[in-house]
């Protein structure tokens, strides 16, 4: 391609809302451009690097046994509501009716179109199992659009689903693409991990993301490089400090005054923190009969730990969580600030499962300024739910109690689901097994943005001066630069006709500029290597090379150029294939 034919430019500056680095280089190097908040255009050399990242994840989708096909992006919302998402997920999923009055939804994931395509073509055992996938656009109405590509409203994305009679069907196909996002990832040259994370909206039983760790990362991750421990902090587990084993004392209540924080109380009372009950008063959004209902919720946790508020969700099967008015408090029988669970009323008590096991903690006593001593859970108040409802930090042991838990950020540039019956048993997706019996699909989901994926390669490959990105991604494997002078542009006409004809990729900047603005462009876009036509390296005797992550240049002879260069890709695509290794399996 030559650069005088591209189309787009190169930007000296980058706006001022581009506030992470990927953002403003795709935009400087000419790869994307925003139409609207969250909804950018790829221009040819975005969309090629676009096109080289779906290729390998084609390659490795086929490889595990995947088939490609393609869903629509317009939903019926009768799917919707045959699974409750329609009424679980706010106001993200695009509702909208079309020209017959009929309710429709724009595709954010597509769980719901492939169980019915499941419904319609899987009718035995003999079917399955089955792996299809789509690479396809997506549209969610993400209210805080931000990072450029790191967070958007349309986006690209593979999703793959796999349909299995039975457990270990899925298991295996889970392990599969557990190992195939790693190959798409070290062959892209992202590094990852992999951790435990929450299933939110997709429901099911277990799921991993898979997490680029860098600061502008917008989840909290608890990781343990000693155990190999590591979750997103919305489900990270912990080993809890056990309390020590006392005789049941009665219930007494004494004065605290000015003791509304846990803080407050424990030096009030020269007790640690663990001694105590807090209260945390919430408001939780339930689904009942196709309804959504609010349920007044007192969580119970002890003192030296605080609620998570997404295990807190998941214990109770909420869409939605916010906090308590202050009368809503009072409306349960509750004080603000000396809370108790003791002789409430018409809310559920959710309790951390570390409370049954913690005798005689101090607890609110629904009066100002007073608190209960010797409160204890299944004794004074009975808990509707008892649950791991605790935050992790960092410092805290792993589940194990053999590591120490550290925190760091990261962004999540793909995801695999358990999804089990939660799709098939709602929408009837059945098979008949071998007895000749109905049974619901065994699924899996499991995603990748493809979009995300080339920020955080932009966010991990680039200097003060663009782009430096990997051979296998790359718009271009070669940028071929040509400077004014006696003979330069025919020797560079030529070379380029070689590179082409020898299958090597080149972009070729032939404009008339001056060298500092075509040298600036090349270090910008980022293309691994770069040859030089100028006076000076005809003088020299040849071409001048250089890889875009090293600051030396050297002379090639033109006869030597085709091979050098060949042999340069061969060795920058083998660094990334050394990358593809097996990598053990963590639940």
């Amino acid at each position: 391609m030559r650069m005088s034919r591209l189309f787009g430019k190169t930007l000296r500056e980058a706006p001022a809302d581009a506030d992470v680095a990927s953002h403003q280089l795709l935009l400087r190097a000419g790869y994307i451009r925003p139409l609207s908040t969250g909804i950018f255009s790829n221009l040819p050399l975005g969309q090629r690097v676009m096109t080289k990242i779906e290729a390998i994840i084609r390659a490795e989708m086929d490889a595990i046994g995947g088939q490609e096909m393609t869903m629509p992006v317009v939903h019926p919302a009768s799917l919707w509501q045959e699974t409750g998402r329609w009424y679980a997920i706010g106001s993200e999923l695009t509702r909208f009716k079309d020209r017959a009055d009929r309710d429709m939804v724009l595709a954010m994931t597509h769980e719901e179109v492939v169980t019915d395509l499941a419904r319609r073509e899987i009718n035995s055992y003999r079917q399955l199992p089955m792996l299809i996938y789509q690479i396809q656009t997506k549209w969610r109405d993400e209210p805080r659009a931000r990072g450029g590509l790191i967070r958007v409203r349309e986006f690209t994305m593979k999703d793959s689903y796999s349909l299995d009679i039975d457990e270990a069907g899925l298991d295996e196909q889970y392990r599969a693409h557990y190992q195939a996002y790693f190959n798409i990832y070290h062959r892209c040259g992202l590094p990852v991990i992999a951790v435990a994370s929450d299933t939110g909206m997709m429901g099911g039983k277990l799921a991993h993301e898979y997490m680029y760790l860098t600061p502008i990362g917008e989840d909290t991750l608890m990781v343990c490089e000693a155990t190999g421990y590591a979750a997103n902090r919305e489900v990270a587990r912990f080993m809890k400090p056990a309390a020590e084993p006392e005789s049941l004392l009665p219930l007494e209540k004494i004065a605290t005054p000015n003791t509304k924080t846990i803080d407050a109380l424990a030096e009030f009372l020269s007790i640690p923190k663990a001694k105590t009950a807090k209260a945390v008063f919430m408001v939780a959004t339930l689904i009942e009969n196709d309804a959504k209902v609010e349920r007044f919720v007192f969580v119970v946790i002890r003192g030296d730990m605080d609620v998570n508020e997404v295990k807190l969700k998941n214990a109770l099967s909420a869409t939605d969580l916010r906090p308590a008015t202050d009368d809503e408090i009072r409306a349960i029988g509750a004080v603000p600030g000396y809370g108790s669970p003791v002789g409430v009323k018409n809310c559920l008590i959710v309790v951390d499962d570390a409370v049954p096991t913690s005798p005689n903690l101090v607890a609110g006593a629904n009066d100002d300024g007073y608190h209960y001593l010797n409160v204890n859970s299944g004794r004074d108040y009975q808990p509707n739910i008892v649950a791991d409802v605790a935050l992790a930090r960092a410092g805290d042991r792993t589940p194990d109690g053999a590591g120490i838990l550290q925190e760091g950020r990261g962004v999540e540039v793909g995801n695999i689901f358990k999804l089990g019956t939660r799709y098939s048993a709602a929408m009837g997706a059945t098979f008949l097994d071998a007895s000749g019996k109905a049974q619901p699909i065994i699924m899996g989901s499991y995603g990748i943005g493809v979009g995300r994926l080339l920020a955080c390669l932009a966010e991990e490959y680039h200097d003060d001066f663009g782009l430096m990105l990997p051979i296998s991604i790359a718009p271009y494997q070669v940028h071929l630069v040509v400077l004014p002078g006696d003979n330069t542009t025919q020797v560079a006409e030529t070379l380029y006709a070689e590179l082409h004809a020898a299958g090597i990729e080149v972009l070729f900047d032939d404009r008339d500029e001056r060298a500092g603005v075509k040298f600036n462009d090349a270090d910008l876009i980022g293309v691994p290597l770069r040859l030089t036509i100028s006076a000076k390296s005809l003088e020299k005797g040849g071409a001048e090379f250089k890889r875009r992550s090293e600051k030396e240049a050297h002379i090639l002879s033109l006869d030597s150029v085709i091979q050098t260069v060949q042999s340069e890709i061969t060795a920058l695509q083998a660094a990334l294939a050394a990358k593809v290794t097996q990598v053990e399996y963590r639940v």
